[in-house]
């Protein structure tokens, strides 16, 4: 049995592709690139490259309609919002090669990796969530700009959206701001990544997640894990962390969205716990994510799971696993002692870590931690993490130099 493994650049394409060798799956792994960290890995069976649906999404759902076409009945495994956009989109390609998806309705999963949709749903269910206003143009901000109550963040309502082009664009991370010129700067960076946006007030407390595998509504595995540290102290996906029983609060509020959606696959559900302990939803996220190895790590073979649910239709319900289980992602954590040297961006309300205590925190390390990447007995995806990184950022140092170079020649200033 074939499965497809996308995204390979990703950590969640790294356990996945570890997981479902070691369940006895042949493992393909894609990515838009020449090579990929989880294509290195001793359980890839073989790795392909396809266009960036970023540059052309048809060309890219055509791609991967044309590897799973190579043995029907394989199973196709996106692990990004980039990818599964438009492979939902379009199913009825990946259907016509006869390949298997794990996946609700494309309606649903639109509605899952749209902000204001997914708060609008969460509060019809009487939980709590941020107050919220969606803008969608620079007249929305400033007639709100001198009524809201600071301190507030401003996120684009998806992750990734579609272009008029045809191309999934990525829309960039939250902005801040404490006060009404802040609030406007943040807006006029923000409206330039996106279609629309929410504002919403600033939640003070710690992010927890709640990890689920739905059929039809229906759960059939679980998970949890406290982050320890985030790769951006601001909030991100966390660069360490360690597996803890589900919060009941937290567990009935995500199961109660995910089975509102009728949700079906694997999704996260993001909450932010107050001082006072009340859990406030942020969002859901419809598919792998990239702290996934831990929970592998812990028990819940989320991959393997998947597999099984789509080549037998269903799985044992699994909902026990090992708490105190810590996994850390290094590259994350390198990236998060930068960012607080760094110091914390403009506007940011909350609290911000000291570089020294950041630093000892890092360099201390705790016996027995897992590692997102690296193993003994497969240590060529963490080489591949770190080569992925410098190449990216050689490749977007070289792209703003063209950029500047076309901004000067038409006689404007450089570029900052």
């Amino acid at each position: 049995m074939n499965v497809l493994v996308l995204d390979g650049n990703e950590n969640q394409a790294v356990a996945s592709a570890r997981s479902l060798a070691r369940a006895g799956f042949q493992v393909s792994v894609g990515a838009d690139t020449r090579w990929s960290k989880a294509g290195w890995s001793r359980h890839c069976s073989r790795s392909f490259s396809y266009p960036a649906p970023q540059d052309d999404a048809d060309a890219f759902v055509a791609s991967i309609a044309a590897e799973a076409a190579l043995e029907p009945g394989t199973l196709v495994l996106p692990m990004s919002e980039r990818t599964t956009l438009p492979i939902s989109r379009d199913r009825a390609a990946i259907a016509a090669a006869r390949g298997r998806l794990v996946l609700p309705p494309h309606r649903v999963v639109l509605d899952a990796f749209d902000k204001e949709r997914t708060t609008a749903l969460a509060q019809s269910l009487g939980i709590d969530v941020p107050r919220t206003i969606a803008l969608s143009s620079a007249a929305d901000a400033r007639a709100h700009a001198t009524t809201l109550r600071y301190p507030v963040v401003l996120k684009p309502v998806s992750s990734h959206e579609y272009t008029s082009g045809g191309t999934v664009r990525t829309t960039g991370a939250p902005a801040y701001a404490r006060n009404a010129g802040e609030f406007l700067r943040a807006w006029s960076d923000v409206e330039r990544r996106c279609r629309s946006a929410l504002v919403q007030e600033f939640v003070e407390g710690a992010g927890v997640g709640y990890f689920a595998l739905m059929r039809h509504g229906e759960l059939r595995a679980e998970f949890a894990h406290r982050r320890l540290r985030d790769v951006r102290p601001t909030g991100s996906g966390s660069s360490l962390r360690i597996s803890t029983a589900p919060d009941p609060a937290v567990r009935q509020r995500a199961l109660a969205i995910l089975r509102a959606l009728n949700w079906h696959g694997v999704a996260m559900v993001e909450f932010r716990v107050r001082p006072d302990g009340t859990p406030v939803f942020l969002e859901v996220n419809g598919r792998f994510w990239n702290s996934l190895a831990l929970a592998v790590y812990a028990g819940v073979d989320f991959p393997a799971l998947v597999a099984r649910l789509a080549f037998e239709g269903d799985v044992q319900p699994v909902t026990t696993y090992r708490v105190g289980v810590h996994c850390r992602w290094w590259l994350g954590d390198m990236r998060h002692l930068v960012d607080v040297w760094r110091g914390a961006p403009s506007g940011y309300p909350g609290r911000f870590p000291r570089r020294l205590a950041a630093l000892a925190s890092i360099l201390v390390p705790r016996l027995g931690t897992y590692h997102d990447n690296f193993t003994l007995r497969d240590p060529l995806p963490e080489l591949g993490d770190w080569l992925d990184f410098v190449v990216h950022k050689v490749r977007r140092r070289i792209s703003s130099g063209a950029a500047a170079k076309v901004w000067h020649a038409k006689g404007r200033p450089s570029l900052p």
